[in-house]
């Protein structure tokens, strides 16, 4: 990202940007500063914007072969398109002989690296991957929004409010928010802070709650499951999720069992670094055939409540009791 910084601090535009990647927060801000910096404010004759899987390649060349108006530029900006993941040759051709009166800036999640389209960009203008940020990034990141803010946090708090919110950018600058209105008569954010305002996502219940069951806690792994419920939360989704992050577990520890480290585990299990950190730990507290059993459990109980044998939410009350129940196998 140093190099778009460049770019946007300089104003010596490529023609073409793609910005992609998991981590929606970056690209949202990207996409605004590069607007912003490409196009003055108010101009609405030299901005188009298109979104979505059904966009017209010729419409969207046809504008850009359209002289901007009174400008130097004209900037298009393509969102959400699925471009860079199926054939866009008549793009791709055109990218490459594209006026120098145009920019194009492309924001999506996913892409194809081998395609046509990706390879004309690539050459082109400039491509930046916006991935989920590691541990050191969030947690820098936090304490510059809380300096800011002329607030004070120590470092096990914002280690607290990440376990609580999760690493997703966006959630986290929406809980800050929260806090900054929370504490405004105060110095410091405190880890009560935190646990009065900030909202525990459901991901990271169900790992407190898998947490619970590995150390044979069974009220408190009831008393979590008990919240999701109160909250409108169906059993059967639950169930889903504890059945994922024991999949999860099994394919971290068959990682950890060959020797990788955190950092290629997350990369190989598709992990925040920092939740990868937390699966290893989690995963320590159960062997690879408990995980096993469990799976096969998990999808038993899935199938009775399906099937009305079993009511659903009494399926998941009898799994979360026989997996943190002393000496359960």
């Amino acid at each position: 990202m140093k190099n778009l910084n460049e770019d946007i601090k300089t104003g010596q535009f490529k023609q073409v940007y793609l910005l992609y990647g998991e981590e929606a927060y970056l690209k949202k801000q990207y996409k605004t500063r590069l607007t912003k910096a490409i196009i003055p404010e108010g101009d609405t004759m030299n901005y188009s914007y298109y979104e979505g899987k059904n966009i017209s390649v010729p419409e969207i060349i046809d504008l850009a072969e359209t002289m901007p108006f009174f400008a130097a530029h004209r900037l298009i900006v393509v969102e959400n398109s699925g471009f860079f993941k199926t054939a866009s040759p008549e793009l791709a051709d055109y990218i490459k002989a594209m006026p120098d009166t145009v920019i194009f800036l492309f924001v999506e999640t996913e892409v194809d690296k081998r395609g046509k389209l990706y390879k004309a960009v690539k050459e082109k203008g400039r491509i930046v991957e916006m991935g989920m940020q590691d541990e050191k990034t969030l947690l820098l990141w936090i304490a510059s929004a809380v300096k800011r803010e002329n607030k004070k946090i120590q470092e096990s708090t914002v280690r607290y409010l990440i376990s609580k919110a999760g690493t997703d950018m966006e959630n986290l600058e929406k809980e800050l928010e929260k806090l900054f209105s929370y504490t405004v008569f105060k110095d410091e954010i405190t880890i009560q802070d935190v646990e009065d305002i900030c909202t525990t996502q459901i991901t990271n219940r169900i790992f407190d709650m898998v947490d619970a069951v590995a150390k044979k806690q069974q009220k408190k792994a009831l008393d979590y499951y008990y919240d999701l419920v109160a909250l409108k939360e169906p059993p059967l989704r639950i169930l889903a999720l504890l059945t994922r992050q024991f999949r999860i577990l099994l394919e971290v520890k068959e990682l950890m069992r060959k020797g990788l480290g955190r950092q290629q585990i997350a990369q190989s299990a598709g992990l925040h670094p920092y939740v990868a950190g937390k699966c290893m730990d989690q995963s320590k507290g159960f062997s690879g055939w408990q995980i096993r059993n469990i799976l096969e459990d998990a999808a038993d109980m899935e199938e009775a409540a399906k099937t009305g044998r079993l009511d659903s939410t009494m399926c998941v009350e009898i799994f979360i009791v026989k997996y943190s129940t002393d000496g359960s196998s």
